[in-house]
Order: C-alpha cells, then sequence, then structure tokens
C-alpha cells in the first residue's frame, strides 16, 4: 500500500471556499490537512503566490503536486482522479 500523501491548504479565517474544499477533503478520508493561514502570516502568502502564481485561497497541494482552488479540486473528484492521488497513486 501507498503511503497518504501529505494535504496542504493555503487559506484564510473566513473562507466559504476553504470550508468546502475541507469538506471534500475529509468526505474522502483525509484526516490530517495541514493549513497555512496567509491572513495571520503575509509572508507565507508571498510565498503561496510565489509557489502557485494565484493570489486567491485556497490553494491545495497533495503530495508535490499543486492541485489548484476548490473548484479545480471538485472537477478533479468528478472526473474521479482525487481518491487516486489521496491513495498515493500515480496518476
Amino acid at each position: 500500500m501507498n503511503a497518504v500523501p501529505r494535504v496542504l491548504m493555503y487559506s484564510t479565517a473566513i473562507c466559504p471556499f476553504c470550508v468546502r474544499a475541507e469538506q471534500l477533503l475529509r468526505a474522502r478520508g483525509v484526516a490530517e490537512i495541514e493549513k497555512v493561514r496567509v491572513d495571520l502570516d503575509p509572508e507565507r502568502r508571498v510565498e503561496m503566490m510565489e509557489k502557485t502564481a494565484r493570489r486567491t485561497v485556497p490553494q491545495i497541494y497533495i503530495g508535490d503536486t499543486h492541485v489548484g482552488g476548490c473548484d479545480e479540486l471538485i472537477a478533479l473528484d468528478h472526473a474521479g482522479k482525487l481518491l487516486p492521488m489521496l491513495s498515493g497513486d500515480t496518476l
């Protein structure tokens, strides 16, 4: 069995898309989400923008793969590709 990849989510306190993305990840069995609150740490927001070239939250990583935001996460799930990523299978 493959190791479960780390899930990292750049987020803010009041962000309905962050909440929705977290709910989907939890529903797909993710027990631990490493959250980076960019509203509390401006340096981490700069880091997020440099890594993703995006300003909006959430920005989600599964392992080393930048999934994108909430809409991209949902699209990945609808395409049947989210669970394989979360189980550590390569696409």
